[in-house]
Formats: C-alpha cells, structure tokens, sequence
C-alpha cells in the first residue's frame, strides 16, 4: 500500500491569488475581483432534500475561487486549472445558454448566471471572462458543482451591485443555482449543496427543513470534544447525470404528487410507504422498490431530526444513526457502490456512513482525534487488497460560506 494521499487546501488568500494568477496569464488584464465558495458534506440526510426532508450539512474550509470581470462581447470566456495543471477553456455565447445547454462543467458557471438574470437576481450581462481554481475534490460528493455554482453568482451579484447579497438574495440565489444544475447540466438535484454552500459558517452546521425552509445555525465544533471528521474520497466515477439519481428523484415525486395534496411533503403522508407501495403496483412499477426508496426517505428524515435533538455529547446515538443511515442508502435507496461500501466495512467501530448523492463519492468517518491516521490506514487498505482506486482524504472542517476573496 502507498502513502495515504491528502487533498491539498489552500487558505482564502492564496487560492484568490492562484485564481487572480490564472485570469491575468490568460486574459492579459486583472479581474474585477475574486469570489469563493465552498464545498459542503452532509453529516446526515441524503436524498432528502428534493422530497422535503431534514438535513444536516456544514460548509467545508475547501473552496472553489473564480476571477471575474465583465466584458462587451456578449460571450463567457472560461478557463479553469484542472488537477493536473491543464487549463481547459470554454467559449460560450451568452444567448446561447439555456436548458440543456451546455450540458457539461461550463453549465454549472454559465447556467448560475443565466438562471439567476431570469429570475431577476443578477442583471442580464453582456459577457464575463472567468478564471476558476479549486481545491474541492471533483466527482466525490462535497459539492464541487455547488461550490462552482455559487462562486460564480455571488461574483455575478456583486459586480452588477456593487454590494454582497442580503439574506432573501441568498436564497434567490440558491434557486438560480439549484436551477442551473437541473436545467442547464441535467442532473436533477435538490437544494441542499447550495444552501450549504451559501450559507455555511466556520463553527456551525446547517440544519436545513427543506418542507418549511428554514434553515437553522447550530454549532459543530469536534475538535473540542477530542473528535474529528475523517472524509474518505474513494475516487470511483462518479456523475448524477446518468439517469441513477434521476429515476429514485422522478420515483418520489410521482409518489408525492398522487398520494399528497397542494404543497404535502412524503412527512405530510400518512404510512407513505405502504401506499407507495400500493400505488405502484396499481400503476406498474415495481412495488417493493418503490416502498423501500419512500421508506428510506422517511426514516432519514426522522433520522435528522433525532441527530438534530441530540444532547451534544451524545456521540454514541449520533455513531449509531449514521451506521443506520448508510445501511439504508445501500439497501433501500440503493445508491452504494462497493468502493463506498469497502471504506464503510473498514472505518469499523466508527461512526461512518456514505455522504452525498451516491453512487462513487465519499465515506465520512467520525473518529478520535488520534485515530486519524490508523483509520484512514483501514480504509486505504482495504481500497488496495479490492483492487479499488487509492482513496484521497481530509479532515473536514465547518468554513464560511460563498463570499468576495479579493
């Protein structure tokens, strides 16, 4: 087995500086200013967000940092550091940007803008040269998508109206970006990565009601407690616009629209479950399945709400109901793959649990503060005896939410 592999931060300043490096050496000017946002991990609640459900995520230190400055040419002009030092570019048409269009990473860029000028939240532009770096990990469910989204609309915002965002305009800003991701790149996600990643802040995670729309600060501080939260990337493929995510979303949606009145959630639903089952078979779909995909949503829900009720110190239920969460994903939502499985089977007597959309992605690990290294030993060797791809690691901390750099 290799050394254990960590993922590279860089603080505020230094990325702003790459970022503001990147745009000079490409467009031969300085931009306007630069913008970050961070990725997020959501310590529990997946695949509730889109079906009303309860979440728990926090804001993480990485950030994804975008150069910005307004031109006249009625493009966006795009560049952006990928891992391995290349610089990919993307020249788009401003009028060109709509749904489906483009469908690839420059859609979640030019889609925020896009989706937020039709709202009314960010002035219609006449083109943006953007240069982007990032230290969130592509393809491992922390929200590099988000992160890119949300730097992108607050630099828009802020160029237009010389000011930050007030709190209502955050959260137009997270239908823009949610907007993008749906329309423009096609992956039929919910809000919860934009939120978090507007919204977070260093020391605190978020308690998202996605029925009511609350969100809710509350603080998150292992470190004081002797813990910390191990994020395992396990760097399997990964995409949520393959169709996966897709049919489990469209499945509760059709549940929720003919079981539930104007505006119910699945909570707002009497033994849904049962129903769901019932209604598919009526309806020609695969009955069990569509009770165990409603059925995970209502227990993760309820799963939320007790992990958000906790007495602080109650580390031991908070362990057990991540276990219980990742046990549900893989058998009732069925979004585990076998590399997220692996580094679950390995983290042991931790509390641990896949984090995300699934399907690839991460393993979240809360661990002793000492036991760090010895965990992520495990995971990693478990990764090399399966034939599994060398997993990347972090030490996740709660960071600020999206805001001007520089």
């Amino acid at each position: 087995m290799s050394e254990l592999r960590w993922v590279r931060t860089r603080n505020p300043e230094h990325i702003a500086q790459d970022a503001t490096q990147l745009f000079r050496e490409h467009y031969h000017y300085d931009p306007a200013g630069v913008w970050g946002a961070p990725g997020r991990v959501n310590v529990i609640g997946d695949h509730v967000d889109y079906a009303g459900g309860i979440s728990i995520p926090f804001a993480l230190e990485q950030l994804t940092a975008v150069a910005m400055s307004p031109n006249t040419s009625g493009m966006f002009n795009l560049v952006s550091l990928a891992p391995n030092g290349e610089a990919l570019t993307k020249n788009i048409n401003v009028d060109s940007v709509g749904p489906l269009s483009p469908n690839n990473w420059a859609g979640y860029v030019v889609g925020a803008i896009w989706a937020g000028t039709e709202s009314g939240v960010i002035e219609k532009t006449q083109g943006y040269d953007i240069a982007i770096v990032s230290d969130v990990p592509l393809g491992s469910g922390l929200s590099s998508s988000a992160a890119l989204e949300c730097s992108t609309a607050v630099g828009a915002f802020e160029l237009a109206n010389g000011r930050p965002p007030s709190h209502e305009e955050l959260s137009q800003l997270v239908d823009a970006c949610v907007r993008a991701e749906n329309d423009v790149v096609g992956a039929s996600t919910g809000g919860l990565d934009q939120r978090s990643s507007l919204f977070g802040q260093q020391g605190k995670a978020l308690v998202i009601d996605f029925r009511s729309g609350k969100t809710t600060l509350v603080p998150f501080d292992l470190a004081s407690k002797g813990l910390a939260l191990l994020i395992a990337d396990t760097n399997a493929p990964h995409t949520l616009n393959d169709g996966q995510y897709a049919s489990r979303r469209g499945l509760i949606d059709a549940v929720t629209a003919a079981l539930g009145g104007d505006g119910e959630t699945l909570r707002d639903i009497d033994e849904a479950p049962t129903r769901a089952r019932q209604w598919a078979e009526d309806n020609g779909v695969h009955g069990e399945e569509a009770y165990r995909r409603v059925n995970h949503v209502v227990e993760e829900t309820l799963r939320a709400q007790q992990a958000a009720a906790l007495e602080r110190d109650d580390m031991d239920t908070f362990r057990r109901l991540m276990q219980e969460s990742h046990e549900s994903l893989r058998d009732q939502y069925e979004v585990v793959t076998a590399e997220l499985e692996s580094a679950f089977q390995a983290a042991g007597c931790y509390g641990s649990r896949m984090t995300g959309g699934g399907f690839g992605g991460s393993v979240i690990t809360l661990v002793d503060s000492d036991s760090v290294t010895e965990a992520a030993e495990r995971i990693a060797k478990a990764a090399c005896q399966q034939g599994f791809p060398s997993p990347t690691f972090l030490i996740a901390r709660s960071g600020e939410g999206a805001r001007r750099l520089l």
